[in-house]
């Protein structure tokens, strides 16, 4: 029962933002507030959609997952390096990667802005994948996870003359899908949230990313007070990460069994 009544207070904006999204002008300025269905839910949604979400909404798209196959790829990289690999000032280095955890975006935005203008980058998707690529999380998660993993199958390996990357291909991404496929979900669903960093760093409007997208149909319908059309867009805006958190659920159920059996 506490179950049941948790999920319900989770699920109540995402039911409220659904109902308020069929409303009209009208039934949204309504007091009380009108807590059912109203007359204009199509309506909203292709109104929304033809403000251009789409575009963005394929832009976030292709940013995101740039950036989720590129952190995977070097954290993994990162992580064989710092359990297989011997080299000098091996602890030093991995302290400092966990140090910069402690400094999120916003902290370093303003270097961050100027390092990306010296580079001439602005206004690009460069600019927008190229910041998150390197991951302290990812490179911690996947070291964490490969130090579980039996030594003698590195030496064995070794034995069969499997080079390092022949060995993490074959080896050690099949035994890591379930941590792959929760940071893969983890990172979708931040940059799918990114909002500051698109706002000063893009001026191209057929750039722009969904969050602005959201704020600019908000802005635009101020005045009006068509919050009906504004929860149709933050529905719209909700389908991608829900079908990866669906795609990628399976991984996080296998995770938590192999966490529950040690």
């Amino acid at each position: 029962m506490a179950l049941i009544i948790s999920a319900l207070l989770i699920m109540t904006p995402v039911i409220l933002a659904l109902i308020g999204s069929t409303h009209t002008t009208f039934e949204a300025n309504l007091y009380p507030p009108k807590i059912t269905p109203g007359s204009a839910g199509i309506t909203n949604y292709i109104r929304a959609w033809d403000f251009g979400l789409g575009r963005m909404m394929l832009n976030t798209i292709f940013v995101a997952a740039v950036v989720s196959v590129g952190k995977i790829v070097l954290s993994l990289l990162a992580a064989l390096a710092f359990v297989y690999f011997d080299f000098r000032f091996k602890s030093l280095i991995f302290v400092f990667i966990l140090i910069t955890m402690m400094f999120p975006t916003p902290v370093r935005i303003v270097a961050l802005y100027d390092l990306v203008e010296s580079l001439k980058m602005g206004d690009s998707y460069l600019a927008l994948t190229a910041p998150y690529l390197a991951s302290a999380t990812g490179i911690f998660l996947f070291r964490q996870h490969f130090r579980s993993i039996p030594s003698s199958l590195a030496d064995a390996a070794r034995v069969d003359g499997a080079g390092p990357l022949r060995f993490l291909a074959y080896i050690l991404i099949p035994m890591s899908m379930s941590a792959i496929g929760a940071l893969a979900m983890i990172q979708f669903i931040y940059m799918w949230n990114q909002y500051l960093w698109p706002l000063i760093i893009i001026s191209s409007e057929e750039k722009q990313l969904i969050q602005l997208g959201l704020r600019m149909l908000m802005q635009d319908l101020a005045g009006e007070q068509e919050w009906g059309l504004a929860m149709a867009g933050v529905v719209i805006s909700l389908l991608p990460p829900l079908f990866i958190f669906i795609l990628l659920q399976g991984q996080f159920r296998k995770g938590y069994a192999l966490a529950e059996e040690k």
